[in-house]
């Protein structure tokens, strides 16, 4: 297999597999893929620039205030020339700098002004990768797009065993051409996602909500993005940070939620209600916090809130996309299959709340995505996997798929 046209900036850092770096570059340049590297001053005490060099027949860079061959700003030329930037090994040093923004060499000011995909390779010792600090900070270039591979586990440089291996080269070119071959099937096309729970104040300390952490709908809004979307998120209150480049639009109420889609559905191609907006509300909120009763019991009158999804349905534009989520206990193709028909959804992912690794506040789901003409099971899988089989899906009924 040939690639043409693609290049990988490739950053190598200070850890004992950066030697593994020369049969990285290689089996890219026997592809076709033009390799471009940056080198840390510590990554040159493992191996050489001159190999690297001899490799990728490009020069090494490593001081960021050397002089170029030809004039132009090193850092920002390789910036614009990446497809892809890889750091590999990436360490708990680089990872920690990229989290917080810090730019202080070649690598890391590259990695501040490039718009291409990141990719890491963390290489480490076990403790340090499993350090709260490392996790933190990974957890945050994830949050903002970044893609990881490995680390493996099994016998490591300093002897201990366990996970903190690069992984092979030959495992981190596929991870790369996997991100070459990444859809953009929804460039141009304007999509609208929703997260979360809801909260309905009963008091000025206890509200009304629900379990949902707003993972689904995020990794929904994260898939949408990288395919080329414009994705507007909007999020009940969750703990969890929204992919760096959506527009993040914050609500806390069922009635905000109605507003806000009200507002912003007319613009949409696409609408993926994913939020668990609460079903029911207090009929009035008492001012003062509500106290423990003499008889030991508490009643709550309690009513309906808008059903968002219902006015979202009715309003439905020609050629527009809505698909909506049906979190389930029992009954639940049936009862999927209901809310299709009444709030005239597209598409409908039943998510069975009571099936292991599905549900709320976990990273993985098991969904069957339900149409009037098909149903579709998906296995056991992460949200990741199942937002972009879901946007799978949600193609087929745009201008000209299967079921336009």
């Amino acid at each position: 297999m040939a690639i043409t046209g693609k290049t990988v900036v490739l950053g190598i850092t200070g850890g004992i597999a950066a030697y593994k770096a020369a049969d990285l570059v290689s089996r890219l340049m026997k592809l076709g893929i033009k390799v471009h590297v940056i080198m840390t001053e510590h990554a040159c005490e493992f191996i050489t620039p001159l190999t690297l060099q001899t490799l990728s027949q490009n020069q090494v860079a490593v001081d960021t205030f050397a002089a170029p061959q030809v004039f132009e700003v090193e850092h920002i030329s390789l910036a614009k020339k990446a497809d892809v930037l890889l750091i590999a090994p990436a360490t708990a040093n680089i990872i920690a700098k990229l989290a917080i923004g810090l730019a202080d060499d070649m690598l890391t000011t590259t990695a501040l002004a490039t718009q291409a995909p990141l990719l890491l390779a963390p290489a480490m010792n076990t403790v340090m990768w499993q350090h709260p600090a490392t996790q933190k900070n990974l957890e945050t270039l994830v949050s903002r797009g970044a893609k990881t591979i490995g680390p493996d586990g099994g016998m490591l440089a300093c002897g201990d065993v366990g996970a903190g291996r690069m992984s092979e080269p030959v495992d981190i070119v596929n991870a790369v051409l996997a991100l070459f071959e990444q859809k953009q099937d929804l460039a141009g096309k304007c999509v609208l996602v929703t997260a979360g729970p809801t909260r309905e104040d009963l008091d000025p300390v206890r509200f009304l909500a629900n379990r949902s952490s707003g993972k689904m709908g995020y990794a929904i809004a994260k898939a949408a993005l990288d395919r080329g979307a414009e994705v507007t998120l909007v999020s009940g209150p969750v703990s969890i940070q929204a992919p760096s480049g959506v527009n993040l639009v914050k609500v806390t109420s069922t009635q905000d939620l109605y507003d806000t889609m009200q507002s912003l559905a007319p613009e949409q191609d696409i609408i993926i209600q994913a939020a668990a907006p609460a079903d029911y509300k207090a009929r009035a909120v008492s001012d003062q916090k509500i106290k423990k009763q003499p008889d030991g019991g508490l009643t709550l009158d309690l009513v309906q809130t808008q059903d968002v999804a219902k006015a979202i349905g009715e309003n439905k534009k020609p050629g527009q996309v809505f698909v909506g989520f049906a979190a389930e206990t029992e009954k639940g193709e049936e009862n999927a299959r209901k809310k299709l028909s009444s709030k005239k959804l597209d598409m409908i992912a039943l998510n069975d709340v009571t099936q292991k690794g599905a549900g709320f506040d976990v990273d993985t789901n098991v969904l069957t995505l339900i149409s009037e003409s098909r149903t579709l099971e998906l296995p056991l899988m992460s949200k990741e996997d199942a937002a972009d089989k879901l946007l799978d899906e949600v193609m087929k009924f745009m201008p000209g798929g299967l079921n336009a």
